[in-house]
């Protein structure tokens, strides 16, 4: 018993978010093909390191703003979202420090 559809409406594609996905993939593409030629023309070192970091973090908030759709929220919840996960860093960071200054207190 198989049921017929018969009236099926294909809706022309939307060419304007054709193009913000375009958009967002070219701005990703040329964020990455900076990364590639960091990686690979400046010598290892705190620069090149926070570099990658700062480059990181752009990339995730323009991801999460566009394809998370947290870019076209209100304020109060992207902050109720963001404001969490800075403190859970800061608390992961600390922890680390807080770590490795006892174990080096401690001789090892």
């Amino acid at each position: 018993m198989e049921q017929e559809t018969t009236d099926i409406n294909v809706q022309p594609a939307d060419k304007s978010k054709i193009l913000k996905i375009w958009k967002v993939a070219g701005i990703l593409a040329v964020i990455t093909a900076i990364e590639f030629v960091i990686a690979f023309t400046v010598d290892a070192g705190t620069f090149k390191t926070i570099t990658f970091i700062i480059m990181t973090l752009v990339k995730a908030g323009y991801i999460v703003g566009e394809f998370m759709h947290l870019g076209h929220e209100t304020k109060g919840l992207i902050y109720t979202i963001l404001l969490p996960c800075v403190f859970v860093l800061w608390l992961i960071l600390a922890l680390l420090i807080q770590g490795a200054a006892i174990f080096h207190a401690l001789g090892f």
